[in-house]
Parts: C-alpha cells; sequence; structure tokens
C-alpha cells in the first residue's frame, strides 16, 4: 500500500467533509446519486473518446502501482550488471555467454547479447534507447488518460449542475422547494472539481513520475551493458550505475 497516496485521498477529502459539517453542512447533502452519475458516467465516457483502447488498458494498469507499495529493483541490477562487469574483466567478455541464461533483467540479457556478438556501441546504444523511449511513450499515453479525466470532470460537473437548474426553473411554482433544488444542482460541480483535483490530476502526475523513473532505470542497466562491452573497471561501472539512482532520488 501506498501510504502517500492514500493518505492523500484521506486528508484531502477529509478536509472537504470535515468543512462543510463545521459551516453547519451535513454528510446527506453532498451524497446526490444523481449528480455523481452524471459526473463520473460523463468523465469515462470522454476519456475513452478521446483516448485508444491500449491507452485505456495500459493506464488502468498502471493506476494500481499509485495505490501499491512497488519494491525498486534498481539496486538488485545495479548488483547484476557489476556481477557480468567482474566476469568480463577476470576472464573475457565471452565467458558472459554461458552466464546469460541466469541474468534476470530482460533488457540487460538483450543488451550483452549485443555486446557479446560484436555490435557497435553506437548502433547498440541506437536500438535500444529507441526501444526504451517506445515504451516510455506507450506508458506515458496511458498516464495521461488520467490528466484527461482531471480536465474533463470539471465541465462535466458544470453540465450537471446545469441540468439541475433546469429541472429547478421548470418547478418554480413551488418555490418551497428552490433553494433545495439549487444546492443539490451544484454538488455536481463540487463532485467535478473535487474529483479532478483531488484524484485524477494528482494521480495523473504520479504516474508520469513513476514512467521517468522506470525509463531512467532503463537508461542505467542499458549503459551498465555498454561499459562492460568497453571493458570498464566493475568498481567504475558500479560508481557510474550508482549515481543514476542517486540523481531519481533528488
Amino acid at each position: 500500500m501506498d501510504k502517500a497516496t492514500w493518505t492523500g485521498l484521506i486528508v484531502g477529502f477529509g478536509g472537504i467533509i470535515a468543512g462543510n459539517l463545521l459551516e453547519g453542512g451535513h454528510m446527506g447533502s453532498l451524497m446526490q446519486l444523481t449528480a455523481f452519475i452524471i459526473v463520473l458516467a460523463g468523465t469515462i465516457g470522454a476519456v475513452m473518446v478521446s483516448s485508444s483502447e491500449k491507452d485505456l488498458k495500459t493506464g488502468l494498469n498502471l493506476a494500481k502501482s499509485a495505490f501499491n507499495t512497488e519494491v525498486s529493483q534498481a539496486k538488485g541490477r545495479v548488483q547484476e550488471i557489476v556481477e557480468c562487469s567482474r566476469l568480463a574483466k577476470k576472464e573475457s567478455l565471452l565467458a558472459l555467454e554461458p552466464h546469460l541464461n541466469r541474468v534476470q533483467d530482460p533488457l540487460l540479457k538483450n543488451v550483452l547479447r549485443c555486446v557479446i556478438d560484436g555490435v557497435e556501441a553506437e548502433t547498440v546504444r541506437d536500438i535500444f534507447e529507441t526501444q526504451i523511449q517506445t515504451e516510455e511513450d506507450e506508458l506515458l499515453a496511458g498516464a495521461k488518460i488520467w490528466a484527461d479525466a482531471g480536465g474533463f470532470a470539471p465541465t462535466i460537473g458544470i453540465i450537471g449542475a446545469v441540468l439541475g437548474l433546469i429541472h429547478v426553473m421548470g418547478n418554480l411554482t413551488d418555490t418551497s422547494k428552490l433553494g433545495g433544488g439549487i444546492a443539490v444542482a451544484f454538488v455536481a460541480t463540487v463532485y467535478g472539481v473535487g474529483s479532478a483535483n483531488l484524484l485524477f490530476l494528482p494521480l495523473g502526475n504520479k504516474l508520469k513520475r513513476k514512467v521517468h523513473a522506470l525509463s531512467r532505470e532503463k537508461q542505467m542497466v542499458l549503459e551498465g551493458g555498454l561499459l562492460i562491452g568497453k571493458g570498464t573497471n566493475p568498481l567504475v561501472v558500479e560508481q557510474k550505475l550508482f549515481a543514476f539512482l542517486h540523481s531519481d532520488q533528488k
């Protein structure tokens, strides 16, 4: 469980509810099923129209990572690269070939295979940087659906408010219900603005950061594989790779 995400949601939504209660309001005034359906269904529909099916699936899968704490595999990747570097330095680059089956990281395995086969370093870099960039673009497109939802939700909320006001204006003969009807109409706006700024936009931002961090780890793996191909000292390899991790923590 990602404590930052869950705590942020509790503090954000809890603060609004508490503020409403302190102002003399009650929970029933904020619980409007019709407004909820309008905002939720309208936002989902708008996001579906603006995104591809692939982006929707990617975005939904990414959302899980924002609510669950994932143990970083970066240090494990560094250790694996350093072990390969030591083996190549102690024996030879070709000695890594039978060791490839024990390499856990698929990207490192593919990079080392190219290096062992004698593919030029610049060619290897171009191939895998293109692959990393393509994967990053696909993941960012998935994360973008949440930012899109944050843009659509407030407008859908306004539509819900206008629909509510239309209903109120159609019943002007019963003045006793005007105040309550108007209050209900604006609940949709609260749902739209609240969900956008407390859930959708923050979620989109968090997922983008996670995607960038993942791409940087892959860049680190690529760099490590190329350093092994150059015959770089294992100590230097380790220091350079850990520099990637320190950069991510800033």
